[in-house]
């Protein structure tokens, strides 16, 4: 636990400068921004539309563009974090040093989902901040929000773990960026039906009544891609 700490603090240094805090705050505050501005153009309509529930109404429409939101977000954070060694080309010093590949790699992966936890953070400051600058007043439904912003994320864990897996593995980031942009075309046309696709986790997470089920799912199928994605970066010439 010590050596991943320590790996993990590293990782945080790494990052300083690379733009990835920049997408994590920003791509939140984009899709909150996209309600804005549809309430902001058809205020009168909408008020009227969700009159018996505003705050249920403005979540409804900012849920539409969180799964792919964070699915883009998986990819996009996977692969920034992954570049700063493939960009300086420091596998070799960094695989030297006296610390296990499953360490390395484990520090990787507990940065990314840290890094889109803190996404997931903010959008549910942003989305209270929206509703209360809309006049829908102070009585929001917090338990509502914390699962717009939580249940998703869940859900979405193993494509964080198999992007992440992707990304550490090819040196050529177009090729796991281009893998991961046709994920999340697809994602938008598979019918919700099939419960059983990953890709479906974030939108049932927090749509379906059994969301606690996807989000068990999530977590559980996210460790295992992440196990097997650790086994195979130990034992697979990265540099």
């Amino acid at each position: 636990m010590g050596m991943l700490t320590k790996a993990l603090s590293a990782d945080f240094l790494k990052i300083r400068r690379k733009g990835l805090w920049t997408l994590i705050i920003f791509a939140p505050f984009g899709v909150v921004l996209l309600q804005a501005v549809n309430f902001g153009l058809r205020y009168d309509y909408l008020v009227k539309e969700y009159a018996d529930d505003l705050w249920g109404g403005l979540l409804h429409n900012i849920f539409m563009f969180v799964p792919i939101s964070l699915f883009l977000g998986c990819v996009l954070v996977s692969s920034l974090l992954a570049n700063v060694e493939h960009g300086t080309g420091s596998w070799k010093q960094l695989l030297a040093l006296p610390i296990s590949r499953l360490t390395v790699f484990s520090a990787k992966f507990a940065l990314s989902a840290i890094l889109l936890a803190c996404s997931c953070l903010l959008l549910m400051v942003f989305s209270i901040a929206l509703g209360l600058v809309l006049g829908f007043g102070w009585h929001f439904p917090l338990p509502e929000v914390l699962r717009l912003s939580f249940y998703p994320y869940a859900g979405a864990l193993p494509m964080l773990a198999c992007m992440l897996w992707l990304c550490m593995t090819f040196r050529n980031q177009g090729l796991s960026i281009s893998a991961g942009i046709v994920t999340v075309i697809a994602s938008l046309y598979l019918p919700a039906k099939y419960t059983w696709l990953p890709l479906n986790w974030p939108l049932l997470a927090f749509r379906s009544e059994q969301g606690e089920l996807y989000i068990g799912a999530g977590i559980l199928t996210g460790l295992v891609i992440f196990l097997l994605g650790s086994v195979h970066f130990s034992r697979k010439d990265v540099v």
